[in-house]
């Protein structure tokens, strides 16, 4: 089963480590970052589980950071447990308005924030979703754990972006996505690109599918989008 993966946002070198160690001992594949500028750009570009943020970050603030998170569409349902050293009822009423799910005061003991983690995962797949490493969908089957994809049981050789534009599709059957809602689930929104890429792609993933007749996996929705949907 892949890993949940955490990304932390902490700029104290040791407490950065303490917390990277424990969590990957805790099976938790770790991301670091040391201010607010670095966290963000890997938050489009890693597409964390879940976040643990400090407070108190060089340059633009934790607090800062958290609002800019919960105002981004992409965003803004990422669970976030913000670390902090003020304890005062004012600042923990800060820190949940700025939207923080979480709010644990160093020191901190290393367990009880991995049953923290543990507890806002839970929260945010409570079926397990997280952990679901093979999707099929019709005749249409990835393992994202071996990064393979087969139609109607023949592997298909698919390229990073079309296996990223498939899994998104089969994640999410039924229904019309916009060239621009693509881009930005697919590609991230802070990569600039033009809409027609989306159609280039499109097309390279049709005409992977076709020797196996499953191109209409696919559909055109004309001045809307496309849908992923089982065509039989």
């Amino acid at each position: 089963m892949p890993q949940a993966k955490i990304l932390i946002v902490e700029d104290e070198t040791a407490i950065r480590d303490m917390l990277s160690f424990t969590l990957q001992a805790a099976e938790f594949e770790v991301i670091e970052a040391s201010n607010a500028e670095q966290g963000w750009a890997l938050l489009q570009e890693r597409r964390p589980d879940l976040l643990i943020l400090d407070w108190m970050l060089p340059g633009v603030s934790g607090v800062s950071l958290a609002k800019r998170i919960r105002q981004n569409d992409q965003t803004r349902s990422l669970p976030l447990i913000l670390l902090t050293a003020r304890g005062e009822e004012s600042d923990q009423v800060q820190g949940f308005e700025a939207g923080a799910d979480d709010y644990v005061i160093k020191p901190f003991s290393p367990r009880a924030l991995v049953a923290r983690v543990k507890a806002l995962l839970r929260r945010k797949d409570p079926e397990g979703a997280l952990h679901v490493d093979v999707l099929e969908r019709g005749e249409l089957k990835l393992d994202l754990s071996s990064h393979r994809f087969w139609a109607k049981s023949e592997e298909v050789k698919l390229g990073p972006t079309e296996f990223r534009l498939i899994h998104f599709f089969m994640s999410h059957p039924n229904r019309v996505y916009s060239r621009t809602q693509l881009l930005d689930q697919v590609w991230g929104d802070s990569v600039i690109v033009e809409e027609r890429t989306v159609d280039v792609h499109i097309r390279r993933l049709r005409r992977l599918l076709e020797p196996v007749n499953c191109e209409d996996y696919i559909q055109t929705i004309r001045g809307a989008g496309y849908r992923f949907s089982n065509p039989y």
